[in-house]
């Protein structure tokens, strides 16, 4: 970039008191399925397209990539944003208030700026790269949790969908291994939920085997400016073309990568 990344951060801000406004004030609406026990609800397609109409007002040379309705714009430039609407959808169409808004902006397969929304636990996490993570205008920072046997850790879902039985034999081989040697599993429906928490601290890890831009654009580099270190299952670096989603501080990341590789089955 040749502006740094936290002049676009006041964007992503205003994108995200757009979509809070819709979340908090809509019913969910009809369901739209995408796939098995996969679905969208209304106000999922009315904040991406709100949030689309403000950063292509705002930036309009900078693509967008939403969950719902996928890339628009000029793809051939550096930078391009990623957002999810609603991210835990099963989550808000029960009422359930762990859900969140996500938007991040990627350069060359890295988050430089994002911005996690909870609107009905009413936080908001931002940060920019360089600068530092913020909840409102508080910094924040990962926890200081230095043995895993002390570590709160956060689960994605498990899979549906096709191939979900193979990719669940993982999940539950990794779920019995944690849960003999950490102090707390936790499954909130939310990565947003999951990776604003390990930057503020109140987990110590957070784990998903996926890596969708429009689900950890935004986290990710909120965590890391929080000071927790982000991989891969394999404890490589995380980029958006990783294969899955470990944030933890860095007192216990190494001791989290070693308990993973002997997870695989």
């Amino acid at each position: 970039m040749t502006d740094a990344p936290a002049a676009l951060l006041p964007v992503a801000l205003q994108a995200a008191e757009i979509a809070s406004d819709l979340v908090r004030t809509r019913v969910p609406g009809l369901l739209t399925a995408k796939g098995d026990r996969d679905m969208a609800s209304e106000v999922d397609y009315a904040v991406e397209r709100a949030v689309r109409d403000h950063l292509k007002d705002r930036t309009p040379g900078i693509p967008v990539l939403g969950e719902e309705e996928g890339i628009s714009g000029d793809t051939t430039g550096e930078l391009m944003w990623a957002i999810d609407p609603v991210d835990g959808t099963a989550n808000f169409v029960r009422g359930m208030p762990l859900c969140g808004i996500s938007i991040g902006l990627i350069e060359r397969g890295h988050p430089v700026v994002g911005v996690i929304d909870l609107p009905f636990l009413g936080n908001r996490y931002h940060a920019a790269q360089h600068t530092g993570a913020y909840l409102a205008d508080r910094r924040i920072q990962a926890s200081m949790t230095t043995d895993l046997k002390d570590a709160i850790v956060a689960i994605g879902d498990y899979a549906v969908g096709e191939g979900a039985e193979a990719k669940n034999r993982q999940r539950i081989a990794l779920t019995e291994r944690l849960a003999a040697n950490v102090q707390r599993i936790r499954m909130f429906g939310s990565v947003a939920i999951d990776l604003a928490w390990v930057a503020e601290g109140k987990l110590d890890a957070s784990i998903t085997l996926s890596n969708k831009p429009w689900d950890m654009a935004a986290g990710v580099v909120i965590a890391r400016e929080a000071g927790a270190a982000v991989v891969d299952y394999e404890g490589v670096s995380h980029t958006m073309s990783s294969g899955s989603t470990v944030a933890a501080t860095t007192s216990v990341i190494d001791q989290l990568s070693f308990l993973l590789s002997r997870s695989t089955s």
